[in-house]
C-alpha cells in the first residue's frame, strides 16, 4: 500500500499538484493523506486582534480549515472515484515542515506530494517558500508539481548521477514502482569529462540497475562543466516529462537546493520533479 502525504493551501497550484497526484498513482492501492496547517494563517491575523481573542482565532480557524477539507475530500472522490485509493483529511495548527515531518514518520509515507508554489504564486521563484522548505528539512521523497502542469504520462525520466551515492532501497523502489506501469525509460545521466568509472562508482551503477529492473534503463554521459546547466538542456532537447535527484550531502541537488540565489539559476523547473532524500526508512 502506498502513502502519500498532499499538503493544501486550497490553492489552484495545490489541486493541480492532487490532480496530478490521482493520476499518476492510479494503478497503485494508495492512502492518500490530504493535509492543511494554518498557524500560519493565525500568525497573519494575531496583530489584528486583541490578545484575549486569539484562542477564538484559532478556532475559526479551524473550523475553516477542516469544512474547506471537506469540500476539498468531496470534490476529490467525485472527481476520482478509484476503489483502489482511500482518502484522509488532517488539519493542523502547526507550522508546515513541523507537522509534515510528524506525519511522515507516524504515517510511514513513502512520498509527498505538492505544488512548487502555493497561494501567491509568485512567478519570480523556481520554488515557493513551503515548498523549498520542505525539500530541504522533511526526511522523505518530495514530488513537486509546476503550476498549471498539465498532467502528462512519465514516459521519460532523466536522474541526473554521479555513481558516487550508494541510494535506498525504498527510494528506488519509489521510483521503479511509478514509472513501471507507464513503461518509463529513466537516464541515468552522468554529467562528466571522464568515461571511466571507479570501483565504488561501478558498484553504485549496478546497484541502481538491479533495483531498477522492471524499468527501461539507458546510461548517458555528458560533457560539461556546468551541472545545471547540463541537467537543464537534457530535459529541453530530449523532452523529459520528469525529473529525478537525490538530496544528499554534496549532491548535485544539494548544490542548487542550499544556493543564496536558486532562482537566478538557469534551472526553471517545469516538469515534475522528484527529490529522494536517501534516507534510511523502515519498509512496511
Amino acid at each position: 500500500m502506498r502513502n502519500v502525504l498532499i499538503p493544501t493551501d486550497f490553492s489552484d497550484n495545490a489541486m493541480n499538484a492532487i490532480k496530478y497526484a490521482l493520476e499518476l498513482f492510479k494503478y497503485e492501492r494508495t492512502n492518500m493523506y490530504f493535509l492543511h496547517t494554518y498557524q500560519d494563517e493565525v500568525y497573519k491575523d494575531i496583530e489584528l486582534i486583541k490578545t484575549e481573542s486569539i484562542e477564538s482565532l484559532i478556532e475559526e480557524r479551524r473550523k475553516s480549515s477542516e469544512e474547506q477539507l471537506s469540500t476539498l475530500l468531496q470534490t476529490v472522490k467525485t472527481r476520482s472515484p478509484n476503489p483502489r485509493h482511500h482518502y484522509q483529511t488532517m488539519s493542523a495548527y502547526n507550522a508546515l515542515v513541523d507537522e509534515i515531518d510528524l506525519i511522515s514518520e507516524g504515517k510511514n509515507i513513502d512520498v509527498i506530494v505538492m505544488g512548487t508554489k502555493g497561494a501567491t504564486n509568485d512567478k519570480s521563484l523556481t520554488f515557493g517558500s513551503n515548498t523549498l522548505q520542505v525539500l530541504r528539512y522533511v526526511s522523505c521523497p518530495v514530488l513537486s508539481i509546476p503550476a498549471n502542469y498539465e498532467y502528462t504520462q512519465p514516459k521519460h525520466i532523466v536522474f541526473p548521477t554521479n555513481y558516487m551515492i550508494p541510494y535506498k532501497r525504498r527510494e528506488l523502489n519509489l521510483l521503479c514502482e511509478m514509472a513501471s506501469p507507464y513503461r518509463a525509460k529513466i537516464v541515468m545521466l552522468y554529467i562528466s569529462k571522464s568515461q571511466k568509472l571507479s570501483r565504488r562508482q561501478e558498484d553504485n551503477k549496478r546497484f541502481l540497475t538491479e533495483e531498477l529492473c522492471k524499468n527501461s534503463l539507458d546510461f548517458k554521459t555528458v560533457e560539461n562543466k556546468n551541472i545545471v546547466n547540463a541537467i537543464f538542456t537534457y530535459i529541453k532537447e530530449e523532452h523529459a516529462d520528469m525529473l529525478v535527484m537525490v538530496n544528499t550531502r554534496h549532491s548535485f541537488l544539494e548544490h542548487i537546493l542550499f544556493q543564496s540565489a536558486i532562482d537566478e539559476m538557469a534551472l526553471n523547473i517545469d516538469i515534475p520533479f522528484l527529490a529522494m532524500q536517501n534516507i534510511k526508512r523502515t519498509i512496511v
